[in-house]
């Protein structure tokens, strides 16, 4: 059995925590990989040197079929992670390092039943849906997956003005500040933040949340995970922003991004005693009397 490790270039992990990883990799025999960033930074922070063998840069190519990934840090850290995969279906496992985390869910006092539940292929994985967005970036026909969102953000003072369709059917022309399309497991992040809905991440939906729009009135909309969307984006005078997941790009007036359900989805792992919802109340502080 393999283990990918991953972390990102600003996470400082504790030194505990690192030798609670790397003894829990000796204790149970498994091979390893270890992206450069997250070795660097270990070399700097322990007396742990990590032989060039075992680091990998860029995404993490084939790997044996059994192989876990297992990512260090907060939500942001695993959302690289997945992207670092390729499409390739292996296993994430998200230690939260960080603050509040809906996909980092292991806690970092609990590394070691981590690496236990890997080595006894007890892990409870979930399935996630991801987009696929296409459309012209930066000069070029691409194609991008996100696990959380896309959203479409104005840059500079003046709103912008997106055309939104849904499976060719005319949906508004929002102004303000952008939109969102998400994921149900996107529906706890930036969308969240906006005044979108919390979905069940087992709900085959996305969501559309608009940003700052101008008319009130505009409210966010769940729609089958089925649908295709069709976003037109009029910048006026600045080029407007785009963030898929965790990447930014910049883009000028006029651009169309056609956005649905990808062929590619991620296996999360999940801990067996925390539901979704006991994550949202305890996250939320749902029910916690803070008078």
């Amino acid at each position: 059995m393999k283990i990918i490790l991953f972390s990102r270039k600003g996470i400082t992990p504790r030194p505990e925590d690192i030798e609670q990883i790397f003894g829990a990799i000796e204790r149970y025999g498994f091979d390893y990989a270890i992206n450069r960033e997250f070795a660097e930074n270990i070399k700097e922070l322990t007396s742990r040197t990590i032989s060039t063998e075992f680091v990998y840069d860029g995404e993490v190519g084939e790997q044996p079929a059994d192989s876990v990934m297992v990512c260090y840090g907060g939500d942001g850290t695993l959302l690289e992670g997945v992207h670092r995969l390729g499409g390739t279906e292996i296993p994430v496992v998200g230690i939260n390092g960080g603050h509040l985390g809906f996909l980092a869910l292991a806690p970092r006092e609990h590394i070691s039943g981590v690496f236990e539940a890997i080595a006894a292929n007890k892990l409870h994985l979930e399935r996630r849906d991801m987009l696929c967005v296409e459309g012209v970036l930066e000069g070029e026909n691409a194609k991008y997956y996100a696990l959380n969102e896309l959203s479409v953000q104005r840059l500079g003072a003046t709103m912008i003005s997106i055309e939104a369709a849904i499976d060719s059917n005319i949906v508004s022309t929002y102004n303000g500040d952008g939109v969102i399309i998400s994921t149900p497991t996107g529906s706890t992040a930036y969308s969240l933040s906006a005044g979108g809905p919390i979905v069940a991440p087992s709900c085959n939906s996305f969501l559309l949340t608009p940003l700052a729009p101008h008319n009130l009135t505009m409210r966010p909309i769940v729609m089958p995970d089925t649908s295709v969307v069709t976003l037109r984006i009029d910048t006026r005078k600045n080029d407007a922003a785009i963030s898929i997941d965790n990447r930014t790009f910049r883009v000028a007036k006029n651009t169309i991004l056609t956005i649905k359900k990808a062929k590619r989805h991620i296996r999360l792992a999940v801990p067996h005693n925390i539901s979704f919802f006991d994550s949202l109340r305890n996250k939320m502080m749902w029910g916690v009397d803070i008078r």
